[in-house]
């Protein structure tokens, strides 16, 4: 997907104002059941140190590889994990931890966008089932006829027509496509001021996707949603976003504007990032690369993570103090920060041995 298939337009210098929803600090731990009971108990260590927020109007992309953590952020904000450390926070208010009637209205607020539209679609009901429960238990219809009227408009907002058409349909006699705009419509039918979408196109023909995408803007910009997008293409984070935030193995290692990110990166996973992306520019007459794609490696397992910097083990500026600890945030202006010690004053110099290098 290049630039001019997009028709997206995000960049903005307007402040962002108070943001609706924050995570401070987050961290989560999976703890590991089984094993040898005279051993130490182990954990998956899936995020560690997330602060964020969430911006009316905005869309935060989060951007990573499989596995850095970014779903279990967007389903932490959307109290399906509970934290093991860290604050959320809503309106300004740190989010109390429960069930009942306060997780209820809070997820009044904050809706999240699963990844495989089928397999958040329950396949025994139809479409009028899946649009009318959410407005008849959240009080936004009275009646079964207010409740297909309402599924009527939201069908049209979410482009599917003629609306009458699709009520009675099931999943199963839904394109992809069709089956996300239902999983959408959905969400928009508890009138949310919160969107987490986790990698809602990445599931849908390549035909389709820019048609979600705005779809997703638009709504974003017609409700004032802020709009966390969760993807794996750091270059359509650019498109979509105002703001991105690069994840690696559980931690936040760059953010900032959309456009300098991808521009200027600096943190080194977040230049890998950049490297493999598919780019036009970089191809022969033959459709080959021109340039060398650097050695990518894996993730390191998150039961015994890396210590300090977890891209220590792949980075090819590594030095000592990079095991060592996790470095602080480094401001580089105009909102783009990383952490890293290549711009960091508190760092040794001396590189050290990279693992496979």
């Amino acid at each position: 997907m290049t630039s001019t298939d997009l028709t997206i337009s995000n960049q903005t210098d307007a402040p962002p104002g108070e943001p609706i929803l924050a995570g401070a600090h987050l961290r989560k731990l999976f703890p590991i059941q089984g094993g040898n009971p005279l051993k130490p108990a182990q954990s998956v260590h899936a995020v560690e140190d997330a602060t964020f927020a969430l911006y009316p109007g905005r869309a935060l992309a989060l951007v990573g590889e499989s596995g850095s953590g970014k779903t279990t952020v967007a389903r932490m904000l959307a109290r399906i994990y509970d934290p093991t450390s860290g604050v959320i926070r809503f309106q300004g208010q740190p989010v109390k931890l429960g069930g009942g009637r306060a997780l209820r209205e809070y997820r009044r607020h904050v809706q999240l966008i699963f990844q495989d539209p089928f397999a958040s679609l329950n396949p025994v009901h139809d479409v009028r089932y899946h649009l009318t429960r959410p407005l008849l238990v959240y009080g936004h219809a009275r009646n079964a006829r207010e409740a297909d009227a309402q599924a009527l408009a939201l069908l049209q907002r979410v482009n599917l027509m003629p609306a009458e058409q699709f009520l009675a349909k099931f999943p199963h006699q839904l394109s992809g496509g069709q089956r996300q705009r239902v999983a959408i419509a959905r969400v928009l039918a508890v009138r949310p001021q919160v969107l987490l979408a986790d990698e809602p196109v990445s599931m849908l023909d390549v035909s389709i996707r820019l048609d979600i995408l705005n779809l997703l803007q638009r709504l974003k910009v017609e409700d004032h949603l802020a709009l966390l997008f969760i993807t794996h293409d750091i270059a359509s984070a650019r498109y979509f976003a105002e703001e991105s935030v690069v994840m690696y193995a559980g931690q936040m290692v760059e953010g900032g504007p959309s456009d300098t990110i991808i521009q200027t990166p600096k943190h080194p996973y977040s230049q890998l990032l950049i490297a493999a992306a598919p780019d036009p520019a970089r191809l022969d007459e033959n459709g080959k690369r021109t340039d060398t794609l650097p050695a990518r490696g894996e993730i390191p397992s998150l039961v015994q993570p890396p210590t300090g910097c977890r891209f220590h083990p792949r980075c090819p500026h590594a030095m000592p103090v990079c095991r060592e600890r996790f470095p602080t945030r480094t401001d580089l202006g105009r909102g783009h920060w990383t952490h890293c010690f290549l711009y960091s004053d508190n760092a040794q110099t001396e590189p050290a041995p990279v693992a496979g290098g």
